[in-house]
């Protein structure tokens, strides 16, 4: 059996522009409470895709749902009353 080996000691150069941004890091911390909410409900929706929802995969189904879209509407808000200059009326 041959063996593969790189030949060069650098195989795939990494280019700079690879790494995330200060600004890139700041959105997603920024949006962090609605991508853990999306997570949340993925996870309720995924325990129930190999068996029928019982009333309390519902009602963690549901749960996570709330979660999600106040978590959205929050940074909607928030994103609003930064773009606006003088704060909301």
């Amino acid at each position: 059996m041959k063996s593969i080996a790189a030949l060069q000691s650098i195989v795939t150069l990494w280019p700079d522009g690879l790494e995330p941004s200060d600004a890139e890091l700041d959105a997603i911390e920024w949006e962090m409470p609605l991508i853990l909410a999306d997570v949340d409900l993925l996870d309720a929706e995924i325990a129930v895709l190999d068996r029928a929802p019982s009333e309390v995969d519902a009602q963690r189904i549901r749960r996570a749902r709330r979660r999600m879209l106040a978590a959205r509407r929050d940074l909607i808000n928030r994103a609003v009353a930064v773009s606006t200059p003088g704060g909301a009326a």
